[in-house]
């Protein structure tokens, strides 16, 4: 108990520390930041590496993968410090910081109803568009978030987002049917499913490799009606950068089972596609090919 306080206080200190940076020099932080995170994380270094050959097909040099793999902890950094500044940001500074293309595809999703599925990886500044849709009135925005150890610290981070407007939802037994019921009162579902945290998802081919995903944004699509819509969100020097793709085509064309796994396969597809723009702010750092065990 006393360690997770410990925790959220270091993690509340942090956050004060970095709401006074001015932003001018928060690239300079984040830089230092990863830099010292990629010599001390030896064991993530060697799975983000494993990233990279297989995004770049091993058609990549040592020296490149190394570059890559510490610009992508630099992107964590980043990720990490963005996500505390928040907190102390306006509408319209966040607003002021985001740009997207394709954002047609969500409002005619939402205006059709039911509410849409976006489906996102574990890439560049997500938190970010997250906060961004809350600016939007006439979107309530669900998110489903992975319970983190200590609690202290997972109850600290949903209150955090709880107090921008989202409604959190923890990754568990009843989270189906949560999510079930927000796509039903026509919230914007935001899910990150690049990784099958649970370990019951659906085989799927993953930069040529088999790996499972979460088959939830499937299922769900499946069973509401809901379309699914692949998002990225990209770090950029002062702002950050969505990407919204058509929806997929999840209707119906066999065996419940045949269309999860085909609708599935679409959204890696989608994803490969996604992360190639910018491979060096992929933040998957856990195993998440049989391999990587």
């Amino acid at each position: 108990m006393l360690n997770g306080k410990l925790i959220v206080f270091a993690y509340k200190l942090a956050s004060s520390l970095i709401k006074a940076i001015p932003n001018h020099l928060l690239s300079k932080v984040s830089n230092v930041l990863g830099r010292v995170a990629y010599r001390l994380s030896s064991d993530k270094k060697v799975l983000v590496k494993r990233n990279m050959l297989r995004v770049h097909k091993g058609q990549i040099t040592n020296l490149e993968i190394d570059q890559k793999t510490k610009q992508a902890f630099v992107s964590y950094a980043k990720y990490w410090i963005d996500s505390a500044k928040m907190q102390s940001l306006t509408d319209y500074h966040i607003d002021a910081g985001f740009t997207v293309e394709g954002f047609e595809h969500i409002e005619n999703a939402w205006s059709e109803g039911p509410g849409p599925i976006l489906a996102l990886p574990h890439l560049g500044g997500w938190e970010w568009a997250g906060r961004w849709l809350t600016c939007r009135p006439k979107f309530e925005v669900t998110v489903v978030v992975e319970p983190q150890q200590p609690k202290e610290l997972f109850e600290f981070m949903m209150s955090y987002r709880e107090s921008f407007g989202m409604n959190v939802i923890p990754l568990g037994p009843n989270a189906g049917k949560e999510v079930i019921k927000a796509i039903k009162s026509n919230h914007v579902v935001c899910l990150l499913c690049d990784r099958d945290i649970e370990g019951t998802g659906v085989k799927v081919s993953f930069f040529g490799e088999e790996t499972t995903i979460p088959a939830g944004p499937a299922t769900l699509s499946i069973r509401t009606g809901a379309k699914i819509i692949p998002v990225a969100v990209y770090q950029r020097a002062r702002s950050h950068h969505a990407i919204v793709k058509p929806p997929l085509n999840s209707m119906r064309q066999g065996s419940l089972r045949e269309d999860v796994a085909r609708i599935s396969q679409k959204i890696a597809g989608s994803f490969e596609e996604l992360i190639l723009l910018e491979p060096e702010q992929w933040h998957l750092m856990s195993p998440n090919w049989p391999s990587d065990h």
